[in-house]
């Protein structure tokens, strides 16, 4: 372990193991030891094996699926650090996860993302880091620091190398475009919107219409998540009927839920190219599916918090 960093500790629990020791490799220092499992009565339990008193302390857990499970483990393993005192504790959420439910879009329901936020503060954590979040106000859910990286840079600078002529990025709704024009910006191209319809709380989506210029160019369309898939292939499809000659995709969360992976597979995208801020375990890739790594951008991010540098300058 290198001396400057004796007083940092990483844990994580079951949700991505493979990006903790990836983030550890990154930092040079062994992942902290802890056992995180189900009892027969399906209640968490978590134990940490080694000495945390007075040490900074970093949990990786992205709460994606399953969500709650995930979810419970990070609150608890929380709770078990600052028990143990723990100096200070940042919870590291690669995916926020029910950051979707971020207002009162209909009447009678919850704002859940506030609720997580809640929780993770009652839990004991002192400070949050996550990536691309859904919603930029979910940071003022919190009453605690709040980081948020991006994990655009990554998959900008991926299509940069390709040297693609006649690019064109398009932002598959209205929400994701000033993050779609970042991307634009980054490669030199110009920007599209698909104007799209959300039908119903079944995460069907109807797409309505192209804005932007788009026929004849290699387009690649950007969004903060795959869940279902429905939203993006439609975009492909859309553009495909707006003569566009090649679709790639690039997305910062891949979910990939229910027959997501089989839908992208069938369909209009050249290539579909991730972070692994969420596992994409093998049954899922179909060989169209890149996963970029993210450890690189959450270990910097650590080193910056542990030693009180700017993490905004990671972007300059």
């Amino acid at each position: 372990m290198k001396p400057v960093l004796d007083e940092l500790k990483i844990f994580t629990g079951n949700s991505h193991p493979a990006l903790a020791n990836s983030v550890c490799e990154y930092l040079d220092i062994p992942l902290g030891q802890a056992e995180v499992f189900k009892f027969a009565n399906d209640n968490t339990f978590v134990r940490i094996q080694e000495n945390v008193r007075q040490r900074d302390v970093f949990i990786i857990q992205p709460t994606s699926f399953p969500v709650n499970d995930n979810l419970m483990e990070l609150l608890i393993m929380i709770d078990a650090c600052k028990r143990a005192s723990a100096g200070r504790i940042t919870a590291v959420i690669p995916y926020y996860g029910y950051g979707r439910t971020d207002k009162k879009d209909q009447p009678r329901v919850p704002i859940t993302a506030r609720l997580v936020a809640d929780l993770l503060t009652a839990a004991g954590a002192d400070r949050v880091l996550t990536v691309d979040l859904h919603a930029g106000q979910i940071q003022g859910f919190f009453n605690i620091p709040v980081d948020e990286l991006t994990a655009l840079p990554i998959l900008a600078d991926y299509f940069e190398k390709k040297e693609i002529r006649d690019l064109v990025v398009v932002a598959v709704d209205i929400g994701i475009s000033k993050k779609a024009r970042d991307v634009a910006d980054r490669l030199h191209a110009p920007l599209a919107i698909i104007e799209k319809r959300r039908v119903g709380n079944n995460e069907i989506t109807e797409t309505m219409n192209v804005i932007g210029d788009v026929e004849g160019k290699v387009a690649l369309t950007f969004d903060d998540e795959i869940a279902t898939g429905g939203t993006i292939v439609n975009a492909a499809t859309a553009l495909a009927e707006h003569g566009v000659t090649e679709v790639f995709c690039c997305v910062t969360h891949p979910v990939l839920s229910g027959m997501a992976p089989q839908l992208m597979a069938k369909s209009n995208f050249s290539e579909i190219v991730v972070s692994d801020t969420i596992p994409v375990p093998p049954e899922k890739r179909n060989g169209k599916i890149k996963v970029l790594s993210v450890a690189p951008l959450l270990g910097e991010a650590i080193f910056r918090i542990h030693k009180g540098l700017s993490v905004g300058e990671m972007f300059n």
